[in-house]
């Protein structure tokens, strides 16, 4: 069996290869590499031992995806692309409603013209917005409050709508919470470009020197040290849920929301003082205020995942921290050579 995976040579992208081809799916990627690299596909080669069909074009480009479609016979879609990051989006929001809705229209129409209702959609627990229940389950209400966020509530619905129009096509939702960690390996891992939005890659870059300390963004929430607290999730524990939502669509019909976190928090002290212990090296660190729209503590009820895509979360957050300090060491500037 065949599966497109877009956004391939991304982060999440690229973990997801490596564990579908491990799992003896064929594995297509288009990715434009503007959050991804050519090395990251290389290197999921390298891993496996197996060939990953590799396009270099944009999603919306619907051209190319008819090419994609005729040339290979694909059985489902994993649909990573996407701008992805929550400041970015508030300052440049038509950016993120084009190209995170465009691209999904774009593509569910050269899926419908080629007969393939089988999709696998890279949501976010940002669609939840701050809720104020733990842990949040899937029918917890809805209420982004960035555009990116809002883009993925968006998209969330549009399938929705589209499942309702026509029921032989089935579409889980993933909803992750905080994807941390690396490949054991070392050969793939997260490469943000710029500065590092989230947590664990700026501890990373503190511990490798390319950033001077961390910053903790208040310290007086409503937690055991103060600092705000999320579930964070290894990247390969959520890559192999994306086979299991896989698994599920092609059994079913339906479009079904899933949460993938590993169900408990971790505050953001408590992730940099793991760091410190399992790797051995110092993360010196400075509290600042908090920034607007962050909540005290947001952490994911997998129950369902659990129940219905038979998928948990196995690794820890040790592993997370030996994982991504593997990765990032050996790596310092990511895929830049």
């Amino acid at each position: 069996m065949s599966i497109l995976i877009t956004g391939g040579a991304g982060y999440i992208g690229s973990h997801t290869c490596v564990e579908m081809l491990a799992a003896g799916y064929e594995v297509v990627v288009i990715d434009n590499l503007s959050n991804g690299s050519k090395l990251a596909i290389e290197r999921v080669e390298q891993i496996t031992g197996k060939s990953v069909r590799f396009y270099n074009a944009d999603v919306r480009n619907k051209e190319a995806l008819c090419r994609i479609f005729e040339e290979n016979s694909i059985d489902a879609v994993v649909h990573f692309a996407g701008y992805k990051a929550i400041g970015e989006s508030v300052k440049e929001p038509l950016m993120y409603y084009e190209n995170n809705i465009v691209n999904t229209l774009t593509l569910l129409e050269v899926m419908r013209e080629f007969g393939v209702k089988k999709m696998v959609f890279s949501s976010s627990a940002s669609v939840y917005g701050k809720s104020e229940a733990m842990p949040v389950s899937e029918d917890a209400p809805l209420c982004a409050i960035s555009p990116y966020g809002r883009t993925k509530l968006f998209i969330e619905e549009m399938l929705r709508d589209l499942y309702a129009s026509d029921n032989s096509w089935c579409m889980a939702l993933l909803r992750y919470f905080n994807p941390v960690g690396a490949h054991q390996s070392g050969m793939i891992g997260e490469a943000p470009k710029e500065i590092p939005n989230n947590l664990m890659p700026y501890i990373s870059q503190v511990a490798v020197g390319k950033l001077e300390h961390l910053n903790v963004f208040g310290n007086d929430y409503n937690t055991s040290d103060g600092t705000g607290s999320r579930d964070y999730i290894h990247v390969v524990d959520l890559a192999k849920g994306h086979v299991k939502a896989v698994e599920w669509t092609m059994s079913e019909s339906g479009c079904e929301a899933f949460n993938l976190g590993t169900g408990k928090g971790t505050t953001v002290m408590e992730l940099r003082d793991a760091f410190v212990r399992t790797n051995g090296v110092d993360i010196p660190y400075v509290v600042t205020s908090r920034r607007p729209g962050d909540c005290d503590v947001l952490y994911a009820c997998a129950d369902k995942a659990r129940s219905e895509l038979n998928w948990q979360a196995q690794l820890s957050i040790e592993d997370m921290c030996r994982d991504t300090w593997n990765w990032q060491k050996n790596n310092p500037d990511g895929y830049e050579k």
